[in-house]
């Protein structure tokens, strides 16, 4: 294969990565506590017979923009957002854990603490956390949560669970294929008792819909210009056999 029409072919492929990438980010715009993913590639020499001067475009791991969304007030009391570094803890369908920041919980028909996906919200206990009918809850900046339980008197509250806040290292974390941030090991983490969070709030995408656009048009236009590269590779060639043939 022609070495041009390869590194454009290369360079192609990371451009509809980069689409896709974008595409996504903007389709989230709204996604509430949603992290940007960043399109990643970088250039690379390729080495062989003679000197290295043809580089092409490799793939890495793409990685998640950390930083914290606007909060805006719900006043609703099952929305929760985390005030600075932190994640909520939730129970995965394979039994692991993963973090989010989408703090729109709810209960379900089995009266567990759900995300709004329908996830169960991990307590410090390592379990899941199930409330009994309750009149009003509260929680508090640490995670606690109290509630007023059906049928008593009104003024007698009860401590019921306490959410699991963890905040690990940043540079450990990966955003798996569900959309949940996750450590890649089975071991759960420990709870961080300094990770505070806001009852009554959301946190809104952390997505500049005006770069991710810009994004997808320079994108746009660079893959045209890799096909543009492929069709001169292709002229060259027809070219150079004409030639040959003459000869």
């Amino acid at each position: 294969m022609d070495k041009v029409l390869y590194l454009a072919m290369s360079g192609a492929r990371e451009n509809m990565l980069a689409q896709q990438s974008y595409a996504n980010n903007l389709a989230n715009a709204n996604t509430t506590g949603f992290k940007s993913d960043l399109a990643q590639a970088r250039a690379m020499q390729v080495f062989g017979e003679g000197y290295a001067s043809r580089v092409y475009a490799q793939t890495e791991r793409p990685a998640t923009d950390m930083s914290s969304g606007s909060l805006i007030d719900t006043g609703r009391k099952l929305d929760v957002a985390i005030a600075g570094d932190g994640w909520l803890t939730v129970l995965k369908p394979d039994g692991t854990e993963g973090y989010t920041r989408a703090g729109s919980l709810q209960m379900n028909a089995a009266n567990q603490l759900v995300t709004g996906s329908g996830l169960p919200v991990m307590g410090n206990g390592g379990i899941p956390i199930a409330l009994p009918p309750f009149e009003n809850i509260d929680i508090a900046t640490n995670g606690i949560i109290t509630i007023r339980p059906v049928g008593d008197n009104g003024v007698e509250l009860l401590v019921a669970d306490q959410l699991k806040l963890v905040n690990p290292d940043p540079k450990t974390l990966f955003k798996g294929t569900d959309g949940l941030m996750t450590t890649g090991a089975q071991a759960p983490l420990e709870a961080d008792l300094d990770v505070r969070l806001r009852a009554g709030y959301l946190e809104t995408s952390n997505v500049n819909a005006v770069s991710e656009l810009t994004g997808i048009i320079t994108s746009s236009r660079q893959f045209e210009m890799q096909i543009k590269m492929m069709k001169t590779a292709e002229e060259n060639s027809e070219a150079a056999t004409s030639i040959l043939k003459l000869s």
